[in-house]
């Protein structure tokens, strides 16, 4: 990795840029940009065009630094077709001064990416440091023009025509990014319920000598509608339908709601054939239990109204302590309707990155499959509630509010019941019983925390949630 040749004079202008992005995460903390190293330059860049990769030190004043992936394209006049993704200018040493754009938006520097991918085939080509990887089994449209997707929150994903897809990961952390790792273990597999992966993009860190997996490229599923979308949509159906049941309305979702609770434990199936499988030890266990403890009192100095179910979730979390074996895997460890995508195909998951919150050495750990159950268990609860928090709530009145917290509660049972059943193919064991239940009031508590900080009217939803837990 070589150290940038950027100076001080794009400091200030990338300060602000990075700010600005939906993909920083350090919104409303004190920060500096600190180190700035160019990881690599992509192979074909010209004098009229040099595409670079730098790795930029987020420095904060409360915590740990962060590196932050910055692409960008350096041109020697202004574009006018770039204008709106211009960072500032740059004294890039041997080339002289350059304008520096986001290189996502520029499709001629994005065409870069796609044939360094091209060339790779069915291995690894380097250059500059940069390593390109690729999965045999797909021929890459290299004439396909890019795309950057909008409103992303932690990465950024350009489309290349209708045949690829690139995610670029913009937070970085020297080690294996579990969304690579894992696509890669479910393409070679055979997997039906992932987009596959083509290939991704790594560079080894000069001080750490780690691996820093910088993107991925994937199968575009041109054809696929959001899971969460599709949920709500069904929620609407039946609110619109006054006098009939959930499982009497045309877009009753219980049958997709069936079919994605197989493709997850086919996921977890393959998962397990492909990744160690273990039992940890009962004081693991204890200490997994004792982890949603201080979570739920940590919680309670936020959402005070916890404290009414506390009692109950403590029960649920020592019953969980008392198991004596607790199979842990590979998993999603995020899961949820927006996680999936529904194809003409089938069902997709995607996003295995793990929670964007937790540190990456977390992220990789195995866990119970029943976490990434629970996970969708919280989803079909939220989908109901958020229509009535946003579509019907300025129009309903007492009675018809009554009413729609009935069906809601109607949807979200039999989806959630369809989901399990599918899931399970039986009835679960009182040790998967108190597993879900477990993970099922953490996440809850979770929620409690997100709404209060961000969405305070919406804090009801999971605290309906946990008094229906702590109820049994």
């Amino acid at each position: 990795m070589t150290q940038s040749r950027t100076t001080g004079s794009l400091t200030p202008a990338l300060k602000d840029y990075i700010d600005g992005a939906r993909w920083f995460g350090g919104k409303g903390r004190d920060w500096e940009v600190g180190r700035i190293r160019r990881v690599g330059t992509l192979p074909g860049s010209t004098p009229d065009l040099t595409v670079v990769i730098e790795l930029v030190e987020i420095v904060y004043a409360d915590g740990d630094p962060e590196f932050y992936r910055v692409p960008l394209a350096l041109y020697p006049q202004q574009q006018d077709r770039l204008g709106h993704a211009l960072i500032g200018r740059v004294d890039d040493g041997g080339i002289g001064v350059r304008f520096a754009y986001d290189a996502l938006h520029d499709r001629d520097a994005m065409a870069l990416w796609l044939q360094a991918f091209a060339a790779a085939a069915d291995g690894k080509v380097t250059a500059d440091d940069l390593a390109f990887h690729r999965v045999a089994g797909h021929e890459l449209d290299t004439e396909a023009h890019s795309t950057l997707f909008t409103g992303e929150q932690s990465n950024s994903s350009v489309a290349f025509g209708e045949d690829s897809l690139m995610k670029v990961f913009r937070k970085v952390t020297p080690g294996v990014n579990p969304d690579v790792s894992i696509h890669e273990v479910l393409t070679r597999a055979g997997s039906d319920h992932v987009a596959a992966l083509f290939g991704w993009l790594d560079v080894v860190d000069e001080t750490t000598d780690a691996t820093i997996q910088l993107a991925m490229l994937q199968q575009f599923l041109r054809t696929a509608t959001d899971g969460w979308e599709l949920a709500l949509a069904s929620v609407r159906n039946l609110f619109a339908e006054a006098d009939l049941h959930a499982e009497e309305v045309g877009g009753d979702f219980a049958g997709e709601s069936a079919r994605l609770g197989r493709a997850l434990a086919e996921t977890h199936e393959t998962l397990a054939e492909h990744f160690p499988v273990s039992t940890p030890a009962a004081d693991e266990t204890a200490a997994l239990a004792g982890a949603m403890r201080d979570r739920l009192t940590a919680a309670i100095d936020v959402v005070p109204e916890l404290a009414e179910h506390a009692d109950a979730l403590r029960a649920t979390y020592d019953a969980l302590g008392a198991l004596s074996e607790v199979p842990v895997q590979q998993i999603h460890g995020d899961l949820h309707l927006g996680q999936t995508l529904r194809t003409v195909k089938g069902w997709k998951i995607v996003d295995f990155e793990g929670e964007p919150a937790k540190p990456l050495a977390e992220r990789l750990l195995p866990d119970s499959p029943w976490r990434d159950v629970a996970g969708m268990l919280r989803s079909f609860d939220y989908a109901p509630s958020a229509v009535r928090m946003t579509s019907f709530a300025l129009d309903a009145g007492e009675s018809e509010e009554g009413q729609l917290a009935y069906r809601a509660t109607e949807w979200t049972e039999r989806n959630a019941g369809a989901f399990l059943a599918a899931y399970a193919e039986r009835e679960l064991t009182a040790a998967e019983r108190t597993l879900l239940d477990a993970y099922v009031a953490d996440k809850a508590v979770y929620e409690a925390v997100y709404e209060a900080r961000n969405r305070p009217t919406w804090v009801s939803i999971p605290l309906d949630a946990l008094a229906r837990l702590a109820g049994g």
